[in-house]
This record gives C-alpha cells, structure tokens and sequence, in this order.
C-alpha cells in the first residue's frame, strides 16, 4: 500500500518527537546508572537496579531506535510496557493529572507500534 507524502513526514514527525521527548526523561535515569546510583523505586518487585536498568531501555535505548527509525515497532514494545508500569503502578493510586503523561506516551507508543516507522527510517531501507 503506497502512502502519501504527508502521511510519511507525519509519521516520522510523530515518531521522533514523541521519542525525543521521552529522551528528557530516559537521559537523566541513563546519567544516574552511568553514574553507579541504583537508587530507584522498584514497582515490580525485581529489584531497584534491574528497574532502573529497564526503565533506561524502555526511557532512553528505545527511543534513540525509534527516532532512526530502526527495529522501530519492536522498539516501542518495551517504551510501551515502561509506560504502563508508570501509569498503572508507580502512580497507580495518584489523580488522573499525574499519570496522564504517562498515559499519553503509552498510546503514542501503541501507535508507533501498529503504524510502524513510516517511508523515512531506516526500517524502510
């Protein structure tokens, strides 16, 4: 099925925008694992430093893949899942208005997902 061109630059435009604002959250959790702090909460039992690690794969690796445009569903997989721990158990019990960021990056993630990387990425090379 052939897109439009405006459908593949707002493809690419939605992908890397949303994923580089995810990066304003992954870049300092990536900073504090370089850093050797593993203090960080652990909402699913595993562990502070297993959570910590997750969190920068979901918050700052797969962003980076889904703004090239690499791997870039398979990549939004755990950036989703990231996203879901956040809203439905580390602000689980908080108001709709805490959580909602979260929830807007865990549909965003979904899209990406189902529409996929679009005409311009590296997927598509």
């Amino acid at each position: 099925m052939k897109t439009s061109p405006l459908t593949a630059i707002g493809l690419a435009f939605f992908r890397i925008a949303i994923s580089g604002m995810m990066l304003t959250h992954g870049i300092p959790k990536l900073q504090k694992l370089l850093a050797g702090d593993f203090e960080f909460g652990d909402p699913i039992g595993i562990g502070a430093a297993p959570s910590l690690f997750l969190t920068v794969i979901g918050e700052f690796l797969c962003p980076i893949l889904i703004i090239i445009g690499y791997k870039t569903r398979l990549a939004s997989i755990p950036a989703a899942i990231t996203m879901f721990v956040a809203a439905f158990i580390v602000h689980g019990s908080d108001p709709f208005g805490t959580k909602e960021k979260a929830f807007l990056y865990l549909a965003a993630f979904i899209a990406i997902a189902l529409l996929g990387p679009g005409k311009y990425s590296i997927d598509r090379k």
